[in-house]
């Protein structure tokens, strides 16, 4: 088959599975999306809200105006067969056209037959595969500054592109000062710009200082157990990439063959980093396997490759039923019944009372990390907070079922700076599930809340608040007040 009806091909099938989730949101998705919507209302992140991802993530997220629905399962769609499109590159340039076309499929298979909330989410760890494999791809072809330059763009997607820039360290250590002049460039950049916007120090706290903090304060109590189980479990849903990149291996022992090896061997170290093993995390391990996997099947010859291929079936058979199913509910207007949208679906319900209640001028706090809220309501932030991570100091892994702060001074500070605020709506989002933390129980928010706001609205999955008339007045420099930019419907 010729490549470029290949990828025609392979375009048109990746959309139609995304479109299946045409009217359903994923957290992870949703966190860059309420950023990119803070930022068209005029605020810049870091400075104006807090944001603990790195910047190109809802930068990105402006191209469609962060709209969900067909313009996010189309960008969802580009981007994978872009993914597939480097994969092809590569492989069909170290290997030949067969690899090429077996590394796309791969990639593009596994990035639609896995947990939705990894494979359908254009959050940063999916995203961070296209520059990972572009970098990849350039310092194996001798491109040092171009490869530097990529891997500096994956550190601005995600802070795991230390590993990424790792890898264009080892294979093309030689011209290490290229490496890094090409990874400092677009850094130093986007440093200077948030300069410029009176943004780095927040920043500096939020992405790297947080992000250590997340890092360091795992919630999984035997991490190398849980690691091994999650890998086995990953490897086994994968299992026909994974043995066939194993037997290439085995069969070819050249230099390029332990380079490659060497980035699985970085890749899943990448993994690894924070000790939480999520399916998503996992990501960072698909462009090495897929591209190793490629060669191994053709190195298997038919007989076995098609033995191996066989094993594609597990991932199939897994999730693939599920495409069917949703694409039926839309057909037939159905809503979709699925346990695992049973907290997207009470964001739905509390978005539609806030949309029905209120106008779309009112500002908004969401207590919780339920960012699905912030793109079902579109809403200017009534103070800099997204969520109630940096409020609570309990991290959103965890908040669900524990309390335990993990930056208790740091939560104070934000609390007492959240009081100076009057966001016209407040949802709490966190307080059904883990009583501990709703609002209502920080002593230090108490006089604050109860004396400016009062409940209007109850689902099992949030508690809506309104500010009272009159209850005060909003401080100048509230997030509420700034720009005059109309809602970005």
């Amino acid at each position: 088959m010729r490549p470029r009806t290949a990828f025609v091909l392979l375009f048109g099938a990746v959309l139609a599975a995304r479109l299946c989730h045409l009217r359903i949101l994923w957290i992870e998705e949703c966190y860059p999306a309420a950023g990119a919507i803070q930022i068209l209302y005029g605020m810049v992140p870091y400075r104006d809200f807090w944001f603990d991802k790195p910047p190109l993530a809802p930068l990105l997220y402006l191209l469609w105006d962060a709209q969900a629905g067909f313009p996010l399962r189309l960008a969802g769609a580009v981007f994978v067969t872009l993914a597939a499109w480097l994969a092809w590159r590569f492989a069909s340039q170290k290997w030949g056209p067969d690899e090429g076309l077996l590394a796309a499929g791969l990639v593009a298979f596994f990035l639609t037959f896995g947990l939705p909330s990894s494979v359908m989410a254009l959050a940063p760890d999916l995203l961070m595969i296209v520059p990972h494999l572009a970098a990849a791809w350039l310092a194996w072809r001798g491109r040092p500054f171009l490869a530097g330059l990529a891997a500096g763009a994956a550190l601005l997607v995600h802070t795991k592109g230390f590993y990424v820039l790792a890898v264009c360290l080892l294979w093309q250590w030689r011209a290490a000062h290229l490496v890094l002049a090409g990874f400092l460039l677009p850094n130093a950049v986007a440093l200077a710009a948030l300069g410029a916007a009176g943004a780095l120090p927040g920043y500096w706290q939020q992405v790297w200082q947080w992000g250590w903090l997340y890092a360091r304060d795992t919630f999984v109590e035997n991490p190398l157990g849980e690691g091994i189980r999650r890998t086995l479990n990953w490897a086994g849903f994968h299992a026909a990439a994974v043995l066939a990149a194993a037997w290439h291996w085995r069969r070819e022992r050249d230099p390029d063959s332990r380079r490659l090896f060497a980035w699985a061997l970085i890749s899943l170290a990448g993994v690894a980093a924070g000790l939480r093993f999520f399916p998503r995390y996992y990501l960072q391990l698909l462009p090495v396997v897929a591209l190793a996997g490629a060669r191994g099947f053709t190195l298997l010859g038919r007989r076995r490759a098609a033995m191996v291929g066989l094993l594609l079936l597990v991932p199939l058979v897994r999730f693939g039923p599920r495409y069917a199913i949703l694409a039926a509910d839309l057909a037939t207007g159905h809503p979709h019944r699925w346990r695992d949208l049973a907290m997207y679906e009470g964001s739905r319900q509390a978005a539609a009372i806030l949309n029905g209640a209120a106008p779309a001028e009112d500002t908004l706090l969401v207590w919780g990390y339920r960012p699905d809220i912030w793109v079902l309501t579109r809403r200017r932030a009534g103070t800099p907070y997204l969520d109630s991570q940096p409020l609570t100091g309990v991290i959103a892994d965890r908040h669900l079922f524990d309390s335990r702060p993990s930056a208790p001074e740091l939560a104070a500070r934000n609390r007492a700076a959240l009081t100076r605020y009057l966001p016209n709506l407040i949802v709490d989002g966190l307080g059904p599930y883990n009583p501990s933390l709703a609002i209502t129980r920080f002593p230090d928010l108490e006089v604050w809340l109860r004396g400016n706001y009062r409940e209007i609205a109850r689902t099992p999955s949030a508690v809506i608040y309104r500010l009272r008339s009159g209850a005060g007045l909003r401080s100048p420099r509230s997030p509420a007040s700034a720009g005059s930019r109309p809602a970005p419907r």
